[in-house]
């Protein structure tokens, strides 16, 4: 039995209409529900090898939870009845899997892990692969700007500053501003990718206890086994490294919402400085073309700079676990990891429908 989705989207990103106009097919199945529990029982397959490995657990038990985690397929509704209990999904996702195992090997199964370890897992799983996904998407929206320097940059424009007249200038200028802040956060991605895509791995208080002075060793072997990099002190209370990604993704939005106001501008009848294809129709106005996609990236780039601060708040964890900050988190970072990844796939159609730029002398 798959996730149940409703006709009627709580989420714009997902909505059925305007989905097509703020939705990214590449970068939501990453924070599908199905997507996350492959995540975790990853995770649950790797820390069962390389217990296994070090001794920790018998070897048959190991060979038993790989087997029953291949067969595994989550009920769904049980899940959700059993999280809205617990307000985590592991607990009942486990549980559900030792089912699906001989009592003999149940207690083997996510030994010396706690919930924590596997959600945060989980993510940075994810997050590694979708940074990869804005990349290649941020290489794309920087290519086609050179296109259009290529194209149209000894055009002429009329450099403008607090919304007055200033100077001639050219569009290769306006262009190069365009391109300065989105290459430093290209560049910035290696560096958020070994922020984020690390191994969560701290057991019930974040001391490892269950597993003694081989836990450091574990953890060393899990990271290695997921392809995830590894740090002696978990992550659970500390979410520096999720606030930095956070702000990356708002700066991403607010450099491409930046292009957006200004073709905006430039567009406006009065001004007449960019033609755009494929430019919104109204229903009132039939001779109105309005510069919808540009429009888009402003409003992704608000609502990405609305959510950092959410972020920063969530980013409070109360002693040596938080549900209550941690929930907030679920909330607010997968929706900017859309929002950029919206604004980036947008912004490309955008810039290949810029059909002249500059004055046409």
């Amino acid at each position: 039995m798959k996730a149940q989705q409703s006709d009627m989207m709580i989420s714009i990103f997902e909505h059925p209409v305007l989905g097509r106009l703020l939705g990214n097919s590449e970068m939501a199945p990453l924070f599908s529900a199905e997507e996350d529990v492959a995540c975790m029982l990853a995770f649950e397959r790797a820390l069962a090898r390389v217990q296994g490995r070090a001794g920790i657990i018998p070897d048959s038990a190991v060979s038993s939870i790989i087997e029953g985690l291949s067969s595994f397929q989550p009920n769904w509704k049980d899940l959700a009845q059993q999280t809205e209990i617990d307000g985590v999904v592991v607990p009942g996702l486990i549980h559900q899997i030792r089912q699906n195992l001989g009592k003999e090997v149940q207690a083997y199964l996510h030994f010396g892990a706690t919930s924590q370890d596997v959600i945060d897992t989980s993510l940075a799983l994810r997050l590694k692969r979708a940074t990869a996904l804005l990349r290649l998407q941020m290489d794309e929206v920087l290519a086609e700007l050179e296109r259009l320097k290529n194209r149209f940059g000894q055009n002429g424009l009329i450099a403008r500053t607090r919304m007055q007249q200033a100077v001639p200038t050219n569009a290769a200028e306006k262009i190069n501003r365009w391109q300065r802040p989105l290459t430093k956060l290209t560049q910035n991605a290696d560096a958020m990718t070994e922020d984020v895509a690390v191994l969560q791995f701290g057991g019930a208080v974040g001391t490892l206890d269950k597993l003694g002075d081989k836990g450091t060793a574990i953890g060393r072997a899990l990271a290695e086994e997921l392809d995830l990099s590894f740090e002696a002190a978990c992550w659970h209370t500390d979410r520096s490294s999720l606030i930095s990604y956070s702000n990356w993704l708002s700066q991403i939005t607010t450099a491409v919402g930046k292009v957006g106001q200004d073709i905006v501008l430039m567009n406006q009848n009065e001004v007449d400085e960019i033609q755009l294809k494929g430019a919104g129709g109204s229903s009132a106005m039939p001779h109105k073309k309005n510069p919808v996609l540009a429009e888009i990236l402003i409003t992704l780039a608000r609502f990405n700079a609305t959510q950092v601060g959410g972020m920063h708040v969530s980013a409070i964890h109360e002693n040596e676990r938080s549900g209550a900050s941690w929930t907030l988190e679920w909330l607010i970072l997968p929706q900017m990891v859309m929002a950029t990844a919206v604004s980036l796939k947008q912004s490309i159609k955008l810039l290949k429908n810029v059909d002249h730029m500059g004055s046409k002398n």
